[in-house]
């Protein structure tokens, strides 16, 4: 399954101007090929009566719902900011990963359900090549769709085509248990389809649950990993008079990145110097993290205070651990 943070987050210039077309492109294309899988599938089901077909049916069925939800949430997460929502329509995303999720346990449960009773009363699965070739071109229309989302995922940091993207890797796994399941009963082994059905229901339900990790991760706010930290630490302090960087904050808000930061000062500058420097801090790094909203707070060399508020300055610094530092 795709990383939601250190492999999406760190990209170049090109990941804020192109990455919004590709996620939608690729949520267009999830739901064109959903249906296609379910036309499919659903005709190869009809005259196989497979368990294992139907099995991956019922996947492809929530696939297809689960695609229209992302078609529009993808969508609604890129609205820019406005005055009930100050920080923009990100996590929306992840309510939408949430939701996939719930409906990946409920297609597991299903599949698993139709297996067992499978396997209580095996039945012989006609029409295996017709079957036998529907998911062959079920698996090429997945492969297609998975490169074009891995593309998206390059670009942008898109929770909803991620949980996306798991389903139908999931597919493509269960694609090919299906295909193993329809030769093996082409050869008698007809206990083989319900077995292959729930070794799909339990790859889905390892899905759902990565899922609903990841869209918890950015619903908590969770911030980038040390590395990440590490990265916009050392960008601001290049700037030859920052003095120091702390007090970093980081959180994913669906396709945007939320950086706030304590920057350490010469006393001596003016407000207006101070601006600039601070200005030349943002700049340096929203080049590397083009899809950020930076905040930042200016020190005074030796003359700083502790802030107080809610969040007030200790633990969550990162930036004070021993072991970012020896990592510099």
């Amino acid at each position: 399954m795709h990383d939601l943070f250190p492999q999406q987050i760190n990209k170049g210039p090109e990941h804020s101007s192109n990455g919004k077309t590709l996620v939608e492109q690729a949520s267009t294309a999830s739901v064109v090929v959903s249906t296609l899988l379910v036309v499919l599938k659903a005709g190869a089901y009809g005259v196989s009566e497979s368990s294992a077909v139907l099995a991956s049916l019922m996947d492809s069925g929530l696939d297809l719902i689960a695609s229209l939800t992302t078609f529009f949430v993808v969508r609604f997460a890129h609205k820019p900011p406005d005055a009930e929502h100050p920080f923009g329509h990100g996590k929306a995303e992840a309510f939408s990963a949430l939701f996939q999720a719930g409906l990946v346990f409920a297609s597991a449960t299903l599949v698993i359900q139709e297996s067992i009773q499978s396997l209580l009363d095996p039945k012989p699965i006609e029409h295996t090549q017709l079957a036998l070739g529907v998911m062959v071109v079920s698996i090429v229309l997945t492969l297609g769709l998975l490169w074009l989302q891995n593309r998206a995922l390059e670009k942008s940091v898109s929770v909803a085509i991620s949980a996306d993207r798991m389903h139908y890797v999931s597919d493509l796994g269960g694609n090919l248990v299906v295909i193993l399941s329809l030769l093996g009963a082409g050869f008698g082994f007809v206990m083989l389809d319900g077995l292959a059905g729930i070794s799909i229901g339990a790859f889905l339900m390892w899905g759902a649950i990565k899922v609903l990790m990841e869209a918890s991760d950015h619903l908590m706010d969770k911030g980038l990993p040390r590395d990440e930290i590490t990265h916009i630490k050392a960008l601001a302090e290049s700037i030859p008079e920052v003095i120091n960087a702390h007090e970093i904050r980081t959180r994913i808000a669906g396709p945007h990145l939320m950086i706030q930061m304590h920057v350490e000062l010469p006393a001596s500058l003016s407000l207006i110097e101070a601006h600039k420097l601070l200005l030349m801090v943002e700049n340096i790094i929203l080049k590397a993290f083009p899809n950020a909203d930076i905040i930042l707070h200016p020190d005074p060399s030796g003359h700083a205070e502790p802030h107080g508020g809610v969040f007030a300055e200790g633990e969550h610094d990162i930036t004070k651990d021993s072991e970012l530092k020896a990592g510099q």
